[in-house]
């Protein structure tokens, strides 16, 4: 049908544009799938070592908040909680986790809010690097270690020439019950 056609009558003009917009994006993703596809992910920085998680995995990338109420009897690594536009989200020292030692945020010190719904947390690294797109076939299984201890959340990595960023899977972070028990037990043996 003609979207001219459709001009007097609104709502089936705006149907007839999404079925049009959908049938375009599944177009794109074949091509994307024969032509070995393109990953991207947002490149990110702790202490000396570059990640890259995947683009899906990240919400958005935010300034580190000024104000974060501090969670008693909580790990020195959970940095507290922010309203972040009406929104409560953890925040995460996520080098301090790791056990990298604790972050002393800067200018270029960002916080990567996960897509999660279960587990609303913002992680906090040293530099946001923006987005890295690599070709699938960039992808190797062989992980490249780190300096800093964190094996049980790469999950291979993505080399090009001479760079290789280990591939940081956000939600092995998020599902680690290490992770979710952020609880101080010897805070809670004092109390």
């Amino acid at each position: 049908m003609n979207l001219t056609e459709l001009h007097d009558r609104p709502y089936e003009l705006l149907l007839a544009l999404e079925e049009r917009a959908r049938a375009a994006a599944v177009r794109r993703e074949g091509e994307q799938a024969d032509s070995g596809g393109e990953w991207i992910g947002v490149g990110f920085r702790l202490g000396t070592d570059h990640f890259v998680a995947d683009r899906a995995d990240v919400k958005e990338v935010l300034s580190v908040p000024e104000l974060m109420t501090r969670v008693p009897g909580a790990k020195s690594w959970l940095r507290g909680i922010a309203n972040v536009r009406g929104q409560l989200i953890t925040i995460v020292d996520l080098k301090a986790f790791l056990g990298g030692g604790i972050s002393m945020p800067d200018r270029r010190s960002r916080v990567l809010v996960a897509s999660s719904r279960d587990v609303p947390t913002g992680l906090l690294v040293d530099e946001v690097l923006g987005f890295r797109r690599f070709n699938a076939s960039d992808y190797r299984s062989d992980a490249i270690a780190p300096m800093i201890r964190c094996e049980g959340y790469i999950e291979g990595s993505y080399r090009r020439s001479a760079e290789a960023w280990p591939y940081f899977r956000l939600p092995k972070l998020l599902a680690d019950e290490q992770f979710l028990s952020a609880a101080d037990a010897a805070e809670a043996v004092a109390s």
